[in-house]
């Protein structure tokens, strides 16, 4: 992008601007990603503080914040006074250690965005923001609705520009209070550049300009780029762009001004007296910077520390398990974390694998009588299949208080008049007894678990819209083969081997589906579950796989299941299926399945304050259930919040450690994969997933307001598509303050289970990968299989790291730690 504006290029800016935007979809494909994606390319230090210079963000904790944790013990003084020495010297170690402790410095940013549009206010004494966004907000979400509103836009097969060109020639009112912007909105030929030309003037000032005027409105600046690149994520598919959006505002801020005016007034340069430094010119390193990042390393390092130390420290001897009673895969997810835990805890001889929850398995999904197509797979997949729902036994409920007619005049008045009473005293109960209703985003009602699914294509024609029905058998082996080896189960494998997705319920949540599976774009993972469990158990497959170098045994069966974070509750498919022996024993398994729930519960529930953790897990697990569909409550659960770590390796890297749910955990076995072709794989999913969803609680945790969503209690649902608060409001991206009051803002640690010769071949594959890691917006630690050392990824190459931990504490009983904190717990040896 050119600095000096000296020549304005509409394409390339608006290419550029697009790029700084908030790339965050509508509600229904609501999935995590580093919030601030468009630093990328520079080092994590360097990009953050760019965009706080640029923007006007804050990107970590204050130094006030900082120094509490210091005091505190949060942070560590051996780790404090390590990277002071390491980074600044031997020498400088009492002068830095001043200015990180007692130092003032001026913390206040003056930001480059808005410096042009201010301007307006400065010299003209106009708030175009306020004349403008009420009008441009209401007819931008009337445009792109979802089915909230009554009556639908006229006109939206022809772009947004022309639905309101044939408005304004059709109707007998205007948006517009003046002739002239009438006139300009009907030129077929009308440009950015003209536009700019009577409102800026100085064409030095252009692309600063719509900088300002487009990051005065993110939110709806960023929907409207998100739904440009990537259309499909409206299910009412609407035709917009961002120069659309820009030239329809700046045809408002003129009928603004003349109104105001009249048709005299001076373009905006003439009264700018200095120039702006360039919006997206390079932002120095300062002293303060340096002391953040040095803090920021310390509070980061301080817990990083804790957890390298105790998967180096001595491990307990254990007899290995040959005959196992069951095995369990579950998505990577960091609330499989706890759960996985007890269910080792609670059947010793079972084994559990940790993989991301789509289970390699692309697909789109259709429920029976369902309209649309849903994705079950990561955000950046396009799936080439499809699966449909077959005989489905359930009916989906109604409610009447959702009809269309309860907007309409006389229908309305009839339905308000008497369901309308009956809806009254519903809602006046579930204030003392919250029950599932219609409205309840019930995990297990996204797939009928007795319904027959298209999972097999038997003939190569059977497809739909472009989409192949089913995977045909060397599909499905691929497929089979690449998830089991890619978490070393390929030998012994137990009479039953589990595959659990996993999903969320809420009511009354728009961000719901930012509880479910991430790797399901955003859905649960029942489906998937179930597609696997059919490949795998599949005879045809089974052969192919032998050839494969996998061999499973005639008496094992895959068995698909589907947890609800939210509720802890489980549910298994195609139970009928299963050998009499198996049925025997799944039920016999049903037993440490729903005794790691309980207590499950028990755990999450210290973080929660109407529930006291000192009563049993049963009675916790009852109370954790209401509290999943009590309309009133703004916390079902916490998600992902904590989120530090992300383990790739053999379960028994961290099986005796206590991570606090903290971790996601990816099954690896570097032996079966020495020259790391699965281990890219991955990489290549850890890093954009993981990362993205430790990077948008990272960023919506230190800067809630611009970077994150605010409160959700004042949240209007807007189209179905976002959120604002009240109903002219800026859309709201990111995450609300309940989903990250209690996260630490820490980068992802990935830690991996290999040599590091072979991994630092494996993140170079991919440039985007790589981009992740070398520029350190996730940390890199390998462990070398064979010797147990640490090596810490920094500046493209690994060095050698001695954890300062030299002790973990023992928990006997987690119970003690479980009910008497509502914080973090330390590293624990279990």
């Amino acid at each position: 992008m050119k600095s000096d504006n000296t020549t304005f290029n509409t394409h390339d800016v608006l290419h550029h601007l697009k790029h700084y935007l908030p790339a965050q979809a509508p509600l229904k494909d609501f999935v995590h990603h580093n919030t601030l994606h468009a630093f990328q390319q520079l080092k994590f230090y360097k990009g953050i503080h760019s965009a706080a210079q640029i923007f006007g963000y804050k990107v970590t904790l204050s130094l006030d914040e900082y120094r509490a944790a210091y005091a505190s013990g949060r942070i560590r003084k051996d780790v404090f006074t390590k990277l002071i020495t390491d980074k600044k010297g031997a020498a400088h170690l009492t002068e830095w250690t001043d200015k990180l402790l007692n130092k003032s410095y001026d913390t206040s940013v003056n930001a480059r965005i808005g410096s042009v549009r201010a301007n307006w206010k400065a010299h003209y004494r106009i708030d175009l923001d306020a004349l403008v966004h009420p009008l441009l907000f209401r007819i931008l979400c009337s445009y792109l609705d979802q089915g909230i509103s009554i009556w639908n836009f006229p006109v939206t097969q022809n772009g947004f520009l022309n639905s309101l060109r044939s408005l304004e020639r059709n109707s007998a009112t205007s948006f517009f209070k003046t002739k002239r912007a009438q006139h300009l909105l009907q030129k077929n030929d009308l440009s950015i550049t003209e536009l700019l030309a009577i409102v800026v003037g100085n064409e030095a000032y252009y692309e600063h300009y719509l900088y300002d005027q487009q990051f005065a409105h993110q939110g709806w600046s960023g929907m409207v780029g998100s739904i440009e690149t990537e259309p499909h994520t409206l299910m009412d598919s609407r035709k917009i762009t961002v120069e659309e959006l820009i030239t329809f505002e700046l045809l408002l801020e003129i009928d603004a001004l003349d109104v105001a005016f009249g048709d005299t007034w001076a373009p905006l340069s003439t009264n700018i007296k200095h120039a702006p430094t360039p919006i997206t010119a390079d932002v120095a390193t300062t002293e303060l910077h340096e002391i953040i990042n040095l803090w920021q390393d310390a509070y980061e390092w301080s817990y990083y520390d804790q957890v390298l130390a105790g998967i180096t420290l001595d491990k307990k001897k254990t007899t290995p398990v040959i005959e196992k009673s069951f095995q369990a895969m579950f998505c990577i997810d960091d609330r499989e974390c706890s759960y996985r835990r007890y269910l080792e805890q609670f059947d010793t001889s079972c084994e559990t694998f940790g993989t991301p929850g789509f289970f390699g398995v692309e697909f789109y999904f259709q429920p029976e009588n369902g309209k649309a197509y849903t994705k079950l797979c990561p955000a950046p997949i396009t799936p080439k299949y499809l699966i449909k729902e077959k005989n489905s036994s359930t009916k989906r409920e109604t409610d009447v208080n959702f009809h269309k007619q309860t907007n309409s005049l006389f229908a309305g008045w009839l339905i308000t008049q008497t369901v309308g009473f009956w809806s009254a005293v519903r809602l006046f109960a579930t204030v003392f007894k919250p029950t599932v209703s219609p409205a309840t985003a019930l995990s297990f009602k996204h797939m009928d678990k007795f319904s027959n699914l298209s999972i097999e294509n038997k003939h190569i024609t059977d497809v739909e819209n472009g989409l192949q029905i089913g995977f045909t058998v060397e599909e499905m082996t691929n497929r089979v083969e690449g998830v089991l080896k890619s978490i070393g189960l390929v030998t012994n494998f137990a009479p039953l081997v589990y595959v659990i997705g996993h999903g969320a319920s809420s009511v009354n949540n728009p961000h719901f589906s930012a509880y479910d599976c991430g790797a399901c774009c955003g859905r649960p993972g029942s489906a998937n579950a179930r597609v696997l469990s059919f490949m795998a158990n599949h005879p045809q497959v089974r052969q192919a796989l032998i050839t494969r170098g996998i061999t499973i045994p005639a008496t094992t069966q895959f068995v698909g299941g589907l947890r609800d974070t939210t509720r802890d509750e489980i549910s298994f498919f195609d139970i009928d299926a299963l050998s009499s022996i198996n049925k025997d024993k799944h039920l016999h398994n049903e037993l440490a399945f729903n005794k790691a729930l309980d207590y499950n519960a028990k755990e999450r529930s210290r973080r929660f304050e109407s529930i006291d953790t000192k009563q049993s897990a049963e009675d916790i697990h009852k109370q954790i259930v209401v509290r999943s569909v009590s309309i009133f409550e703004p916390r079902p659960e916490l998600n992902h919040a904590t989120n530090a770590l992300c383990v790739v390796g053999k379960r028994a890297l961290s099986k005796d450690l206590f991570l606090d749910r903290r971790s996601f955990m990816n099954s690896y076995d570097y032996s079966i994969d020495l020259e790391g072709k699965y281990l890219f794989n991955i990489l290549k999913a850890v890093a954009p997933v993981c990362g993205g969803i430790n990077l948008e609680y990272y960023f919506s945790r230190v800067d809630n307001q611009k970077l994150g969503a605010g409160s959700k209690l004042p949240h209007n649902v807007m189209g179905l598509f976002g959120v604002a608060n009240g109903i002219d409001g800026d859309l709201r991206p990111g995450l609300p303050s309940q989903m990250i009051e209690v996260h630490d803002p820490v980068r992802l640690l990935v830690i991996v289970e290999h040599f590091p010769d072979v991994v630092l071949k494996t993140i170079q594959t991919a440039d985007a990968t790589y981009e992740w890691f070398v520029n350190e917006w996730v940390n890199l630690v390998v462990i070398h299989p064979e010797t147990g050392a640490l090596w810490l990824f920094k500046d493209g190459a690994f060095t050698a790291y001695q954890p300062l931990t030299k002790t973990i504490i023992a928990a006997a009983n987690l119970t003690s730690f479980i009910e008497t904190s509502t914080h973090n717990i330390p590293v624990l040896s279990i």
